[in-house]
């Protein structure tokens, strides 16, 4: 099987040699601006374009897209995403410092020419981390990249607890996707 990775998203591509498949990774570009909407639809559209971007090339490969966004903890109908810089990821980590959020990830897959897509989603839960750490989690650029500001696997783990769903879903796969194409 002929795997290609839609992305850029190297704990995307981490994910899937985890899971025993070698992808080639081919990035396509979307305009990711938010659309109205709530976030899993917002998610879902998103996935949607990068499959419109990724056209017919790599006809002869199973083709995987992904996006993911989470829920503001205040307003569920409003995304955060990937930060643009180091006081943006500041402002989001502030706003999720202990507390719970929702985080949506939909992905498609292209097999034999057909797209089907899926979304999940998981609740994460973070501790009321101190301002040395937060200034640790800003500098270290770990929030780079990533929705929300964070890399749950990554320096964000030991001050992060998964509530709901699974991990590959807040990484950045649904999990029953990542475990399809596991089975392929």
């Amino acid at each position: 099987m002929n795997l290609v990775l839609a992305s850029g998203s190297e704990r995307r591509r981490q994910m899937l040699e985890a899971a025993g498949l070698n992808p080639v990774v081919a990035p396509v570009e979307v305009d990711e601006r938010r659309i109205q909407g709530t976030v899993d639809a917002q998610v879902l559209h998103i996935a949607k374009q990068k499959a419109e971007a990724v056209g017919e090339n790599h006809a002869d490969s199973i083709v995987l897209v992904a996006d993911t966004m989470l829920a503001d903890p205040d307003d569920a109908t409003l995304a955060l995403g990937q930060p643009v810089d180091a006081q943006g990821a500041l402002a989001m980590l502030l706003r999720l410092r202990g507390r719970r959020h929702r985080v949506w990830s939909a992905s498609g897959l292209r097999v034999a020419g057909t797209w089907t897509f899926d979304m999940a989603s998981a609740v994460v839960e973070f501790s009321s981390f101190d301002d040395d750490v937060l200034a640790d989690l800003v500098h270290s650029g770990s929030w780079k990249g990533k929705a929300g500001a964070y890399d749950f696997a990554g320096a964000m783990g030991p001050h992060a607890s998964l509530v709901e769903g699974d991990e590959a879903t807040v990484l950045g796969i649904p999990g029953r996707v990542l475990l399809a194409l596991s089975g392929l």
